[in-house]
């Protein structure tokens, strides 16, 4: 296994710890391997996996399908009169 030598700003060294003191994870190695791998997994291509595209997405589904009432078309034969 390769090794790393990182800087930390110490906001997250102190994160790390605090994980680490909490029984999140067994000891400090252990928290930055499995904390590196999480982000790293976030940017992850996912080739094995298709791609969903933004439009495909059930929020963005949703949000196409709500129409804005003023932009709707009027049509005056709808049975309605005031």
């Amino acid at each position: 296994m390769p090794k790393v030598s990182i800087s930390l700003p110490d906001r997250i060294e102190n994160d790390i710890e605090r994980l680490v003191e909490q029984g999140e994870f067994v000891n400090r190695d252990q928290a930055v391997e499995e904390l590196l791998t999480m982000g790293v997994s976030a940017y992850d291509t996912g080739e094995d996996e298709p791609e969903v595209a933004a439009e495909d997405d059930f929020f963005s589904q949703t949000v196409e399908d709500q129409q804005d009432p003023a932009l709707q078309d009027d049509d005056p034969d709808d049975g309605y009169t005031f």
